[in-house]
C-alpha cells in the first residue's frame, strides 16, 4: 500500500487546457502547493503545446565563485558546461522553456551575456520521472534527482542525487566526482519578477558556488 501511494504520488497527469500544467503541483503536498504565491504557481502551471517557448529576461546580480567551484565549472564542461564559469554581475541573462512533447519534460535554455566574449549558453532538461518525479539533465547522459519544497513560500529544487545514464543502465556518480549539494530557488519579487537563485555546497569545502539573477517574463 506503501508503495502504491509513492506511485500515485509521482503520477504526472497530462496538461489540462482547464487547469493548465499540473505536472510541477504534482511534485508537492496540497498545502505546500497553496502556501506559494499565486504568481509562482501560475508560472509553473503554464501550459505549454509541444514546441511551444516560454521566455523571461533579466540580469544577472551577484555570483560567487571559489577556486574550488571554479576547477568543478570547468571539469563540467566536458558535459556541457552547466554551471556558472564567469562572475559577472549587472550582466543581462535569457531562459527559455520549451516543451518536449517527444519526452513529455521540458528543455530549458539559459544564456547569461558578457562584457567581452562569448555568451555562456547552458541547455538542460526535466523530466518528470525517477524515484523522485523529478530529473535533471544536463548532457552526455549526466542528470540529477531532484526533490522539491517549499519554505516561506520560496519554491526549492534540491539535488537527491547523481547519475549517469548509460544504455538501459543507470549508474549513481560517486560524492568526490560531484560538486556538493544543489538548491536551486524562485522567489516571488512582484510586479512581475522573480528571483533565480543557485547555490552549491560542497560536503569539505562548504559553499563553492552561488548565483542570483532577477527575470520577468518576456513573452506573457
Amino acid at each position: 500500500m506503501a508503495r502504491l501511494n509513492v506511485l500515485q504520488r509521482f503520477e504526472t497527469p497530462a496538461p489540462s487546457p482547464s487547469l493548465g500544467d499540473l505536472r510541477f503541483r504534482a511534485l508537492l503536498a496540497p498545502e505546500a502547493w497553496a502556501a506559494l504565491p499565486a504568481p509562482v504557481r501560475a508560472r509553473f502551471s503554464k501550459r505549454l503545446k509541444g514546441g511551444d517557448s516560454v521566455v523571461y529576461a533579466g540580469e544577472v546580480t551577484d555570483t560567487r565563485i571559489t577556486r574550488v567551484g571554479w576547477l568543478f565549472a570547468q571539469a563540467a564542461r566536458l558535459i556541457g558546461g552547466p554551471l556558472p564559469l564567469f562572475d559577472e554581475v549587472g550582466i543581462p541573462a535569457v531562459v527559455t522553456v520549451t516543451e518536449d512533447a517527444a519526452r513529455g519534460g521540458q528543455v530549458w535554455t539559459r544564456l547569461y551575456a558578457r562584457r567581452r566574449g562569448f555568451p555562456q549558453v547552458i541547455h538542460s532538461t526535466k523530466r518528470f520521472e525517477g524515484e523522485t518525479g523529478l530529473e535533471e539533465y544536463v548532457g552526455c547522459g549526466v542528470g540529477m534527482a531532484l526533490t522539491v519544497h517549499v519554505e516561506d513560500g520560496v519554491l526549492l529544487f534540491r539535488s537527491a542525487k547523481y547519475f549517469v545514464q548509460i544504455g538501459a543502465r543507470r549508474l549513481r556518480i560517486p560524492d568526490f566526482l560531484v560538486p556538493g549539494a544543489l538548491t536551486v530557488t524562485h522567489r516571488e519579487l512582484g510586479e512581475g519578477r522573480f528571483l533565480f537563485g543557485l547555490n552549491i555546497v560542497h560536503p569539505l569545502f562548504g559553499p563553492i558556488i552561488h548565483q542570483t539573477a532577477t527575470f520577468r517574463e518576456a513573452t506573457p
